[in-house]
């Protein structure tokens, strides 16, 4: 691995240039390496962070991958990772003219890393230097504890899709309000409302009468105000002060909330599996935004990718060679998702929309087909619009907001279904829906989902820790569950309860005999089956799983 040579590093900075002037935004240091199909190998299970900590499953992983690429050979075009300064990787025989084109790519998603507000925890975070300090760190408490160290971060990986990613995001674009005494906020947030249960005028009067007594009483305010909170109720301080006692709040981070609140953690011995947990945890935050913003950040590279070659003259006597190498990129698949096909067509979709003033209050109030079919108020915001959608957007938000009967139907789009053929034993695709809302569904339910549960104080005895599964009709892989729950009961210290739900199995009914069999349904007519759901109870105690009904 080594930085590219002047003459492309050269072609790089062109391209940064053309880039700028075409609207896009973003850091002026970044760095090139020149690797082999090889060398990505070995980066590729460290998610391409050279610094990352050493595992023993990125070594299995080498070796999988080393397999695969034996029996079939790839040759992938580039990586890009979400560092300052942004890092970048290229195949060491590419062209100058496809440079060009990937150089384009690149530069686009280092614009949607930097801009993107899903991406505001990672703005000023210097990963690889913090990756670093962590593979030092491993390395010492490798030799230190041995296998230990790596049971630590197998459990801690095992859970480390269940941190509170939103929360931390939430931090950043929060305003700075001015914080009142935990009196107040105890009087107001707690006692009025939980307590008390007041009436909404007796609330709104009581804050009017704690701002006047700011207005006229400045630092003596608080004081002031409570002398007749006192006097209308006189048991308000001895329930402030029970409510002072520590009290375990409950937590949809499940790491955080083991690395804060487990007594086996915090034992003087096992305080370096806490700073296992934290750097496990923290590196899940950073690459939480790359998993939510795949279909939109592919697209975007792409978007600008073909955009601005296009218009680059260094592309003469090499279209159709950009045209093989775009097409292998971007074509759409008439089975499954491509996110660089999905999230570049819409791109251009919303783009056009938006020129012609399609997501305008003037457009939503026309109820005639024929009138919106050939509306057009040529705005000229369409590139100035999907900027915004670029910054504000998720994959998520991102699908079902824009993704729309008319660019399903304009780009041929379906949702394929897959029956047995009986007659010549073989599977058969066909056309189930060509309804945007279908497809939605389709493309939603493929996106990065990992499951909410939350931490239950309340039901939590003798130490144990009680984990609620809030379910979305999407039940939990069992084949994980035992093990999962052996690493969470061994950070714990004590046993830990699971409550789920699974499909209620069905009953077998034997068939009486002379009774005649139903005849099957035709291939070509799927059965749907009605899925029942219950609730259970998963509990891991001394190392063994058992399970009831609630």
């Amino acid at each position: 691995m080594e930085l590219i040579n002047q003459h492309t590093k050269k072609i790089m900075e062109g391209c940064k240039a053309r880039a700028r002037d075409a609207g896009l935004r973003f850091e002026d240091e970044t760095l090139e390496y020149i690797v082999t199909n090889r060398d990505l190998l070995e980066l590729s299970p460290k998610i391409m962070i050279p610094t990352l900590y050493d595992y023993w499953v990125h070594d299995v992983e080498v070796l999988k991958e080393k397999g695969k690429y034996e029996l079939y050979p790839s040759n992938p075009y580039e990586t890009v990772i979400n560092t300052r300064p942004a890092i970048s990787f290229y195949n060491d025989n590419n062209p100058d003219w496809l440079n060009v084109m990937i150089f384009y790519h690149v530069i686009a998603h280092i614009d949607f890393f930097q801009n993107n507000l899903f991406y505001r925890h990672t703005w000023d975070y210097d990963f690889t230097g913090q990756a670093l300090a962590d593979k030092r760190l491993i390395a010492q408490l490798r030799s230190e504890k041995g296998r230990w160290l790596d049971y630590v971060i197998e459990f801690s990986r095992g859970i480390d899709n269940l941190v509170n990613y939103y929360d931390t995001l939430s931090g950043f674009q929060r305003p700075v309000m001015p914080t009142l005494s935990p009196l107040l906020d105890y009087y107001f947030d707690v006692f009025l409302q939980s307590l008390f249960k007041s009436k909404i005028h007796e609330y709104i009067k009581e804050i009017e009468r704690y701002n006047a007594c700011v207005k006229e009483y400045g630092d003596l305010a608080e004081e002031t105000f409570f002398r007749k909170v006192d006097a209308k109720y006189p048991e308000f301080r001895s329930v402030y002060k029970k409510s002072l006692k520590k009290k375990i709040k409950p937590s949809s981070d499940v790491l955080q909330f083991i690395l804060e609140n487990s007594e086996f953690l915090n034992k003087e011995k096992n305080e370096w599996m806490k700073a296992v947990l934290h750097l496990v945890r923290s590196t899940s935050l950073f690459f939480q935004p790359q998993i939510r913003t795949k279909i939109m950040n592919e697209g975007w590279a792409s978007y600008w990718h073909e955009t601005l070659f296009l218009r680059d003259e260094r592309i003469k006597g090499h279209e159709v060679e950009f045209a093989r190498v775009n097409s292998g990129v971007t074509s759409m698949p008439r089975v499954g998702l491509n996110p660089y096909a999905l999230g570049m067509r819409l791109f251009y979709y919303i783009e056009e929309m938006a020129d012609k003033g399609c997501y305008s209050f003037e457009f939503k109030q026309i109820l005639d087909a024929e009138k919106r079919k050939n509306y057009n108020a040529d705005t000229g915001q369409g590139q100035e619009f999907i900027f915004k959608v670029r910054e504000d957007f998720c994959d998520y938000l991102f699908i079902n907001r824009f993704l729309e009967q008319e660019f399903v139907t304009r780009n041929n789009l379906f949702v394929a279904g897959k029956r047995m053929n009986k007659a010549k034993m073989v599977w058969e695709y066909y056309v189930k829906s060509r309804k945007s809302e279908d497809y939605r569904k389709m493309v939603s339910d493929s996106l990065y989902h990992p499951p909410f549960i939350e931490t239950e104080p309340d039901k939590s005895e003798n130490g144990a820790l009680y984990l609620n599964h809030r379910f979305e009709d999407k039940p939990l892989v069992q084949d994980f569950i035992q093990n999962t729950l052996m690493g969470i009961e061994y950070l714990w210290g004590a046993e830990v309860h699971l409550e789920t739900s699974e499909v209620v199995p069905e009953p077998a009914s034997p068939r009486p005999q002379g009774m005649v069999a139903t005849p099957a349904p035709p291939a070509d007519e799927p059965v749907e089956r009605v899925v029942k759901w219950q609730r259970v109870l998963y509990t891991m105690k001394n190392r063994k799983l058992s399970k009831k009904r609630i």
